[in-house]
């Protein structure tokens, strides 16, 4: 067996990785090389890769879902020029109910109700779950058996994350909220 940080994985990887739309799990990065390469060599192969593309305008990153290419976040002003869309805007009740759902997960409706002190909308829940950043994980063995909910990889990768763990602390977070909503 080659080496994994031969050239010719490398260039496979990349080539995989630059035309992956979504971030490609390494079971899925496996199967570019049949059995050929284990984990850790794989793994050695994207360090390396990453290693190969510090200081550019592009990175590798790895995310909860996977690895990637991105751009680095000081040129992404320039990018969004190309496209002047502006990013949605979310209220400050939809910011709360998907922090208090990040923090404390899986949680039910009546969590978030507790929490915030107000009625949760239906249509926050709904617009947080169209956007692929919560989704049902259960129910509560509770009479009613309500839903439980919890983020998802997605709002991990939107984030560019890759665990619960990295999410800042939530003072932090709180200083966020009131000042871009104040």
């Amino acid at each position: 067996m080659a080496e994994a940080n031969t050239p010719d994985y490398k260039l496979v990887l990349e080539a995989a990785l630059l035309s992956a739309s979504e971030p490609l799990a390494l079971a899925d990065l496996k199967l570019l090389f049949e059995g050929t390469l284990d984990h850790a060599a794989l793994v050695a192969a994207l360090e390396q890769l990453q290693s190969d593309w510090s200081g550019r305008a592009v990175e590798l990153v790895q995310l909860a879902s996977g690895w990637r290419f991105r751009t680095r976040a000081e040129y992404q002003v320039y990018l969004d020029r190309l496209k002047p869309e502006k990013p949605p805007k979310y209220s400050r009740a939809v910011l709360e109910t998907l922090a208090i759902i990040a923090y404390r997960q899986p949680v039910t409706r009546g969590d978030i109700e507790d929490v915030r002190g107000v009625a949760v909308s239906p249509g926050i829940l709904k617009a947080l779950e169209a956007r692929g950043w919560i989704d049902t994980v259960g129910h509560r063995d509770t009479p009613g058996k309500p839903v439980l909910y919890a983020t998802t990889r997605k709002f991990l990768d939107d984030l560019c994350l890759t665990s619960l763990a990295e999410l800042p602390p939530l003072a932090e977070l709180e200083k966020v909220i009131d000042t871009t909503h104040a």
